[in-house]
């Protein structure tokens, strides 16, 4: 599960503070997350059907909706299409199965996961390591049955996750969430998405400090192989919080929201919840932001685990078709 939040529903590009949380967890944990980030000023809630939890999920917001101490459209709830389903014929099948365990009539924003899909099969983050690739994903068809979930009203807005530059390109989604970092910035993407009108939203912003864990026992790879990412210990982040008296998780949030994107770090910790949220009451100088700008490592860098998994299968594959075509009905 993925929690992100904005200010106001209504205007998701307005507020660019988000929180992820993407393992399986019980109901009156993330209920707690959720009521927790709600009061801090949260209002824009992030899942995957991959994460396995949006049943989770659609039981707090049935019983926060329920209480009537917030109405469905006070919040921008996203979930995405899995990779498995990265064919014209499931997107209907599994947005419906989203729907169905959120308890929601319609999402405010239905992402495809990634750009290349894997074979049908059960898809949550146990199974990952066993997933194939499905190198006929057609993502022309594929988005054309997107646009149909709009026309439904299962949908107000699509988007993509994990799309390169080469990759977006050709189709020109409301929303592009991709892993970005102090030590991969992905400033040619942000250009291009920039140039397009497309909001850009990070996930991993501190560089998912326990992504190694989650390699090693749930994807059965080995760890020793991922690159050391830890931004949160860069003597120029540190440096920089101790001017400003914050801590370095708010420094490398803080340089993302400046650079005019959304992001949504992990986290079911209350304190760390409000932390994160804690990233608009200073500005960082000129200097301080060419300094970190300095620190950006590219591809390397990158805790991707599509392109761990795929060998950077994922992040180099050049779009599948050629076509132009936009929908964003918000």
């Amino acid at each position: 599960m993925s929690l992100g939040q904005g200010q106001e529903a209504t205007q998701p590009h307005e507020d660019k503070r988000g929180a992820t949380l993407n393992k399986k967890t019980d109901t009156a944990s993330i209920e707690s997350t959720i009521n927790t980030a709600l009061e801090v000023g949260y209002r824009h809630f992030d899942t995957a059907y991959f994460y396995n939890n949006e049943a989770e999920m659609g039981k707090a917001f049935k019983k926060l909706f329920d209480s009537g101490k917030f109405k469905r459209e006070e919040l921008f709830i996203v979930t995405k299409l899995p990779p498995t389903g990265n064919r014209a014929s499931s997107v209907e099948k599994y947005i419906k199965l989203s729907l169905k365990a959120l308890q929601l009539d319609y999402v405010d924003l239905y992402l495809i996961h990634n750009p290349v899909g894997n074979k049908e099969a059960e898809a949550k983050p146990d199974k990952l390591s066993t997933m194939e690739l499905d190198m006929d994903t057609d993502l022309i068809s594929l988005w054309k049955a997107m646009e149909l979930q709009v026309d439904a009203g299962r949908a107000r807005s699509i988007g993509v996750s994990n799309f390169n530059a080469d990759q977006t390109a050709r189709i020109i989604p409301a929303n592009n969430q991709v892993e970005l970092h102090l030590y991969f910035q992905r400033k040619e993407l942000a250009a291009f998405c920039k140039a397009l009108d497309v909001t850009m939203c990070a996930y991993a912003p501190l560089g998912s400090p326990a992504f190694p864990e989650f390699y090693s026992n749930v994807m059965k790879g080995d760890a020793k192989k991922l690159p050391n990412v830890n931004p949160l210990q860069d003597p120029v982040v540190l440096k920089i919080a101790k001017n400003h008296n914050k801590t370095p998780a708010q420094i490398l949030l803080r340089q993302i929201v400046q650079r005019g994107i959304v992001v949504i770090p992990k986290s079911s910790n209350p304190g760390r919840q409000r932390e994160n949220f804690q990233v608009l009451d200073f500005e960082l100088t000129e200097e301080e932001m060419y300094e970190m700008s300095l620190l950006d490592r590219g591809k390397k860098f990158s805790l991707n685990f599509n392109a761990t998994v795929a060998k950077e299968v994922i992040l180099n594959l050049p779009f599948l078709c050629g076509a132009s075509f936009l929908l964003t009905k918000l």
